[in-house]
């Protein structure tokens, strides 16, 4: 049961991290902050433009990695939580480059993976 329900937060965390950076924005629905925006990358002079591009790059790889180690534990491969940590890592390398408010959540979802693979825990998943 507790393999399912890390499985299926991985995917899902694959999926949000691919639906908030990835996906062109709804003019109807815009997001509460702005993708390209990244305060790190304005203060080295670098366009909008620039940005977003990073941005989305390296969210699809975030999302890519997160699906991997999703189904790798599906898959009981043993490599799947280092998969898991390298996403959590440019998980956090994307929020804090780009840095908002409303990706707190995120930032504490990713680094809980990083502090949950790093204690093993839960145990019944290694």
């Amino acid at each position: 049961m507790i393999r399912a329900l890390v499985v299926v937060f991985l995917l899902a965390h694959a999926l949000v991290h691919y639906r908030i950076w990835v996906t062109p924005p709804d003019p109807d629905n815009p997001p509460p902050f702005a993708p390209g925006h990244s305060w790190a990358l304005a203060a080295a002079h670098v366009t909008e433009e620039t940005s977003r591009a990073a941005a989305t790059a390296l969210a699809a790889v975030t999302a890519l990695l997160y699906a991997i180690a999703g189904v790798a534990l599906l898959a009981d491969a043993g490599w799947w939580a280092p998969a898991a940590v390298v996403a959590a890592a440019g998980g956090l390398v994307l929020k804090v480059l780009w840095f908002n408010p409303w990706l707190l959540l995120g930032i504490a979802l990713d680094a809980g993976v990083v502090l949950a693979v790093t204690l093993t825990w839960p145990a019944s998943l290694y």
